[in-house]
């Protein structure tokens, strides 16, 4: 559980072509990591996610949609 809330980490998901998605936790590092390869072009990368590792073949990669703020269930103090 520790591991999964790493200071640092965001919510991402990778959807791929034939519309399957991936939703992992992954630092800001690992994202930009991810960019580059996708920007190299075809083949397999290895994420390592906050929740293991992953092998993304980057042909296949539609999209990746960042979460934008913590989702939280429940009430706020503020």
């Amino acid at each position: 559980m520790a591991q999964a809330q790493k200071k640092g980490s965001e919510r991402a998901e990778i959807g791929f072509s034939g519309g399957q998605v991936a939703a992992v936790r992954m630092t800001a590092k690992q994202m930009t990591d991810l960019r580059k390869a996708l920007d190299g072009g075809e083949g397999w990368h290895d994420l390592e996610t906050d929740d293991g590792q992953l092998s993304v073949d980057l042909a296949k990669v539609a999209f990746i949609r960042v979460a934008s703020t913590d989702q939280r269930i429940g009430f706020s103090d503020s």
